[in-house]
């Protein structure tokens, strides 16, 4: 428990600098779960599934057995980037990794869902919650990455128009949610009020350093997407035509 507080996080109380590389995270049913995941990777059929399968589950590990785990435990701007690879990479990586399963419902409810999710859990109650209780924790991971990931398979089963206006779509929320993050001028994540001075952070510069992760990087993630969908349907546009 993080001194003055009443946080218990899942990763643990929040480090201070100096200890950071010493705190790995060997939950072992964690570790057994990553342990059957990469032999249902390695029994995947395709090359290519195997790879991502396995690249996706290498990320999820490094989130959640790494000393960042822990740093998400002392800086919200930590968590935020937890959450945008969780999200913004490990999902599309799965999907990819098994792209003839389609999730139930259109791109478009995928990308409402995961917007709700996303709002929910940067509602200072409900992410102090999640901070003090385990299962409440790993609700709020698990939903994250089951709606990015219905939301990747939905932009890949798509056609092209609505699968880049759902891109631009949870970019623009997404830019939304971190531009109110970096100009509010009030700090409102209070798990970290205290661990973020260990860092040299106020909790409000770390609350815009967060905004700032989310709305820069976060964006520019869900645009290099969009780009591939247009790059790939130009190549295919332009092969079929020198084949006819």
């Amino acid at each position: 428990m993080e001194p003055g507080s009443g946080w218990i996080p899942y990763c643990g109380p929040a480090p201070a600098p100096v200890d950071l590389l010493t705190r790995w995270n060997f939950d072992p049913v964690l570790l057994a779960a990553f342990g059957l995941a990469i032999m249902a990777s390695l029994r995947l059929r395709s090359a290519d599934g195997r790879s991502r399968s396995l690249s996706a589950i290498l990320l999820l590990a490094f989130l959640f057995i790494s000393p960042l785990c822990a740093l998400t435990s002392a800086l919200f701007s930590a968590r935020t980037l937890h959450h945008l690879v969780l999200t913004s990479i490990a999902a599309p990586l799965l999907a990819m990794a098994f792209a003839e399963r389609r999730a139930a419902g259109g791109v478009a409810l995928w990308t409402c869902l995961h917007a709700a999710a996303l709002w929910s859990w940067h509602i200072p109650g409900a992410y102090a919650a999640a901070l003090s209780d385990h299962a409440v924790y790993w609700t709020m991971q698990g939903s994250l990455l089951l709606t990015a990931l219905a939301l990747w398979r939905g932009v890949m089963a798509a056609p092209l128009p609505l699968a880049v206006t759902a891109l631009l779509a949870t970019m623009l929320q997404m830019g939304l949610l971190g531009a109110l993050l970096t100009f509010s001028s009030v700090a409102v994540y209070s798990p970290h009020f205290i661990s973020s001075l260990a860092w040299g952070l106020t909790p409000l510069e770390d609350q815009q350093l967060a905004g700032l992760l989310m709305w820069v990087p976060g964006a520019g993630l869900y645009i290099a997407a969009v780009l591939f969908l247009l790059s790939r349907w130009f190549r295919q546009e332009r092969d079929a035509a020198a084949a006819a």
